[in-house]
């Protein structure tokens, strides 16, 4: 199937929002050390930028808090789970939208793209991890459009939470697929999702504030 440069007017409200309920949540989940097995003990938290999102008047850098363990074996610091992928500085469901136009789009296209759907990414960022990128990312098509399931998943946890409320981390990283414990594969849309998402776009969102 062809998919068209279809920019869908509720995209430009739902795909930011989804980057603001996740805004300064914390993600504290580590069970035993990625190195020896050992036992963890609370180390300090790290703020990480998650996303850069418009509406249209101006930007918001969208952080996340990522709270990291050592060791009591081998003294290693380790991150909790968190929704990057390795070797990555932004949130993994921005790289799943990166590479998913770019694969049906130029990097300045997509990167355009991008903008008019209120995520903020340079082009020569789009390039680099659509050229980086080794996993296949799960997308689904939605109205003409193609979108990362990620994405997907994350609006229908934003609709289900309702404006201004913050999702729970643990949610995130499911709906991301765990980024940083194993590649994103193929997988099928849950139909929860689509069906939240379809009803959502179907009734249309009022302006972000």
């Amino acid at each position: 199937m062809k998919y068209k440069y279809r920019i869908l007017p509720i995209l430009a409200d739902l795909i930011p929002a989804i980057f603001y309920a996740c805004d300064g949540i914390l993600f504290d989940c580590h069970t035993c050390c990625s190195h020896c097995s050992g036992g963890l003990a609370d180390y300090d938290v790290k703020i990480k930028q998650f996303a850069v999102v418009t509406d249209g008047t101006g930007t918001r850098t969208i952080t996340v808090r990522i709270k990291r363990f050592q060791c009591r074996e081998c003294s290693t610091v380790v991150y909790a789970h968190q929704p990057f992928y390795l070797g990555t500085r932004i949130g993994s469901p921005v790289v799943d939208l990166c590479v998913t136009f770019a694969s049906i789009m130029p990097y300045g296209r997509a990167s355009t793209y991008l903008h008019q759907i209120g995520v903020i990414v340079d082009r020569w960022s789009v390039r680099n991890y659509a050229i980086k990128n080794t996993r296949k990312i799960a997308t689904t098509g939605v109205y003409g459009t193609i979108l990362p399931v990620s994405i997907i998943t994350l609006a229908a946890l934003t609709t289900e939470a309702g404006d201004n409320t913050p999702l729970d981390p643990s949610d995130v990283l499911s709906a991301c697929g765990y980024p940083t414990q194993k590649p994103v594969n193929e997988t099928a849309l849950p139909g929860a999702a689509v069906c939240a998402f379809s009803n959502e776009a179907g009734r249309g969102r009022g302006p972000m504030k």
